[in-house]
């Protein structure tokens, strides 16, 4: 199981595909080669990995590292929005297709989305939508690394825009609509931000 790494209270959080063989072994979402591109392309617009959360669509390795199946991504969907509420970021990067269908609930391509900014509703956080590349595909095809490095350029200025505006979360079941039931102010205490359940 890989559920994700870095800063709980961070702005911008980056969404990849699922974990390969090294992420799986280390419990670590995006290490190697595409891991430190990563890094280095942080570190260009004054970030480190530190900085950001970086999570996976999928929680779990497929067998034989094929492509995740549209089904597994689904089933993992509510767990993603849950990681999303609990660390509150303004500005949500997908790094390729699979995050990116996934977030976006379209078939569009990455080809044409990334560097795109939107603002979307995931779950019960609404944040600025980044699709980029993903960086394994830009080691792959190393025009992209400077596509990547571009699109990764808009992140520092969509952090200093305004946060959308939240959704009004419905109340309780049982409770008056016109009393609002008092609210845990850190719902990591409860949950625990490594504690949430991976696919079945």
């Amino acid at each position: 199981m890989v559920f994700g790494a870095g800063d709980p209270d961070a702005e911008v959080l980056f969404v990849g595909e699922s974990p390969g063989r090294s992420e799986d072994q280390q419990g670590l979402p995006l290490v190697g080669a595409p891991g430190r591109l990563l890094t280095d392309l942080l570190g260009e617009i004054g970030l480190r990995r530190e900085d950001v959360y970086v999570t996976t669509a999928l929680k779990c390795r497929p067998p034989s590292g094929r492509d995740p199946l549209a089904e597994e991504l689904s089933h993992c969907r509510e767990h993603l929005h849950a990681q999303i509420a609990l660390v509150r970021p303004k500005v949500v990067c997908t790094l390729g297709n699979f995050a990116t269908k996934l977030l976006r609930e379209d078939p569009g391509s990455i080809k044409t989305l990334h560097g795109r900014a939107e603002v979307r509703r995931l779950g019960t956080r609404t944040v600025r939508l980044l699709p980029v590349h993903h960086p394994d595909a830009a080691l792959y095809e190393p025009r992209l690394v400077d596509v990547l490095r571009a699109d990764l350029a808009l992140v520092p200025g969509l952090v200093e825009l305004p946060e959308p505006p939240q959704p009004v979360p419905d109340p309780p079941r049982g409770t008056d609509r016109g009393v609002t039931p008092p609210v845990d102010e850190d719902p990591r205490g409860q949950l625990g931000l490594f504690e949430i359940d991976g696919p079945a």
